[in-house]
């Protein structure tokens, strides 16, 4: 059975950091992609990064246009956790963060939507405020 637990939430003033950790149990690193997605009030979830292995062992990361520049992907295989460091957030950064993970999708050009992952972590609030 796969769990999706994150942590790392919290208020941060603007300018400042967080980062944001996801253990996935019962998954397997070699296939299948990790992805964070946040929901700001009033708003629809968006797809915010998005990690997987290729065949080749080449590691593919995406970013939203968003975050680019601020937010870092990261994955520890060897404890099936993958984080999210924030960077320079924004008030426009609130939200429920969302950790979902599935076995089958890859990371490519895009995220890929949010109906496609199977499963989704209960989600960790950050708030970027003065």
């Amino acid at each position: 059975q796969l769990q999706v637990v994150e942590s790392g939430g919290g208020l941060v003033q603007p300018g400042g950091s967080l980062r944001l950790s996801c253990v996935a149990s019962g998954f397997t690193s070699d296939t299948g992609a990790i992805a964070w997605y946040r929901q700001a009030p009033g708003k629809e979830r968006e797809g915010v990064s998005c990690i997987s292995k290729g065949g080749s062992g080449t590691t593919y990361i995406v970013y939203a246009d968003s975050v680019r520049g601020r937010f870092t992907i990261s994955r520890d295989n060897a404890n099936n956790t993958v984080y999210l460091q924030m960077n320079t957030l924004k008030p426009e950064d609130t939200g429920i963060y969302y950790c979902v993970v599935d076995r089958r999708l890859r990371c490519s050009a895009t995220i890929p939507g949010a109906s496609l992952w199977d499963y989704w972590g209960q989600g960790t609030q950050v708030t970027v405020s003065s």
